[in-house]
């Protein structure tokens, strides 16, 4: 049997134009990795940052079988330099899995070593706990709670609205585990927040801009479950909206204004940029008609992938195409029993959907598939999709948009192998490097 130690090397040496971390991360971020109890962290009391939550789970257990790494939070991510790869500073996303051949331990001297198939393959740096997770809010809330930040501190991570009004079988995105990860919190008795109250997100980011000295965040985004009706009153755009709007009076120019919504009609998205948004990130999910009907049935039946990508196309006359940033989950193209049986034919329809909007100015990004146990594609697919078909992505990913002139999006922080802080794909790892 093969191992994943000869997997990585095999698709290392293929793809050698993909650098070595990409190839590393995409394997971490699909398959998980597993903590020794020494690894992890003292939560908010100690010296780490820890794993926040903040919308999906992205781990391959439930809380309840966690085991330790559920009481003794692991760290939000770790970064990956040296050992036999020799690495270049590489930030990973922490997706829990007591089962990954990749394991974070010590070695004989003490010090942090991430392992694969039992062999010390990097060393591991942990996110040290900023000044502003150590103060509260008046009402005792964390900062954690209600204003995380994620990617070595880049990103405030602002989930205003923690379930989906997409609900049930018919509804949910097949892939999503959203409104579990709010009932298993909920179920743990951990402080979750459904709904943030504005004047919460405006007195932790306060407590942000305060201690965060070395200007480290620079983004926020605003986010959360699709809204179909109203939530506090109000539609959509309006919902999430009013964040931004309270966020640039309060803090005009402080941080890029990011939101992840559903893609919304013209007048409801120059709603967003009135209101101080400039990056709109209107997910498109997956490429293939019949796979997004199949995965995405709320969001096929409240506006339909037609109508979805014209929406797209429209919020780039507001916006500008190189503002307009729309996610997909790379991986569930090959989840059975409905995905594509080879990765080629996954890579071309994917490929498609690149070209489709990078021949226009945007500029999608993706997120690496976490097989959630508790959603439909992940119960069937446990182990994701093959490392292959992310390999392969990454490298289809860099030509279309070196055939179309475009380079690395806005907002994402620096690109380039050894420099990219974004945690939950390594496209920005493969891009050419920004300009100190």
């Amino acid at each position: 049997m093969t191992s994943r130690t000869d997997l990585v090397e095999e698709l290392m040496s293929r793809f050698p134009q993909v650098p070595r971390e990409a190839v590393l991360k995409e394997d971490l971020l699909r398959g998980g990795l597993a903590f020794d109890d020494a690894a992890l962290t003292d939560n908010e009391s100690g010296t780490v940052k820890p794993k926040s939550y903040f919308i999906f789970s992205f781990d391959h257990r439930t809380l309840p079988e966690l085991g330790t790494a559920a009481l003794r939070r692991p760290p939000e991510e770790v970064v990956l330099t040296g050992g036999p790869y020799e690495l270049r500073r590489t930030v990973v996303s922490v997706r829990i899995n007591p089962s990954s051949p990749y394991r974070v331990g010590t070695d004989g001297d003490g010090r942090l070593r991430l392992f694969l198939d039992g062999r010390p393959i990097a060393d591991v740096g942990l996110p040290p706990m900023p000044a502003y997770y150590r103060h509260t809010l008046a009402n005792g809330k964390s900062v954690m709670e209600v204003a995380p930040t994620i990617q070595w501190g880049y990103l405030i991570y602002l989930t205003a609205f923690r379930v989906c009004q997409y609900f049930g079988a018919k509804e949910e995105c097949q892939y999503c585990d959203i409104n579990h990860n709010w009932r298993q919190h909920k179920q743990a008795g951990r402080p979750y927040t459904g709904v943030k109250p504005v004047d919460e997100v405006l007195e932790a980011l306060e407590i942000i801009d305060r201690y965060d000295t070395d200007r480290a965040s620079q983004a926020y985004t605003l986010t959360g479950g699709s809204i179909t009706s109203q939530v506090d009153g109000l539609a959509e755009a309006d919902f999430y909206g009013r964040y931004a709007q309270a966020i640039e009076e309060r803090f005009p120019g402080r941080w890029i204004g990011k939101v992840v919504a559903q893609a919304l009609p013209r007048a409801d998205v120059q709603r967003f940029h009135d209101y101080g948004i400039r990056i709109y990130h209107p997910n498109y999910e997956v490429w293939d008609k019949r796979l997004f009907e199949l995965y995405c049935p709320g969001k096929e039946r409240y506006v339909g992938r037609e109508e979805w990508h014209r929406r797209i196309l429209d919020s780039a006359e507001v916006f500008g195409p190189g503002n307009v940033i729309p996610n997909f989950v790379a991986g569930i193209e090959m989840a059975a029993p409905h995905g594509f049986a080879s990765v080629s034919e996954a890579i071309d329809s994917t490929a498609t959907g690149l070209e489709y909007f990078m021949s226009r100015g945007i500029t999608p990004r993706f997120t690496t598939w976490c097989p959630e146990p508790t959603t439909p594609l992940g119960r069937a697919n446990p182990e994701g999709a093959p490392l292959e078909y992310h390999v392969r992505l990454l490298e289809v990913y860099r030509a279309t948009m070196d055939a179309n002139g475009l380079s690395s999006p806005p907002g994402y922080g620096p690109a380039g192998p050894g420099r990219a802080v974004f945690s939950v794909s390594s496209f920005m790892d493969t891009l050419p490097a920004t300009p100190s």
